[in-house]
């Protein structure tokens, strides 16, 4: 289905920069946010499937983010003072 909005300039620019942000092109970004609002509001209503569908969708649309480094997850690194040194 084809369809046609006529947007005014501003509304147009911050879709846009949505999109981006997201790193998908303006119309996969307007269709995904097209079916999670058609897509059923009772938790009963959608399968498993569905349900694990929709939450891999919203986990893609946050930005990708480096790993963190093996030092930064050390239980070292968790217990040290804001100055760097041990507690």
């Amino acid at each position: 289905m084809t369809v046609t909005l006529e947007l005014n300039p501003e509304v147009e620019a911050g879709l846009i920069a949505l999109a981006r942000a997201k790193g998908v092109p303006l119309d996969a970004y307007l269709r995904s946010l097209l079916e999670q609002l058609a897509a059923p509001t009772t938790g009963d209503a959608i399968t498993p499937e569905q349900k694990a569908a929709a939450f891999e969708q919203w986990a893609e649309s946050f930005p990708p983010t480096p790993a963190l480094s093996a030092e930064a997850v050390s239980r070292d690194a968790m217990y040290r003072r804001d100055d760097g040194s041990p507690r």
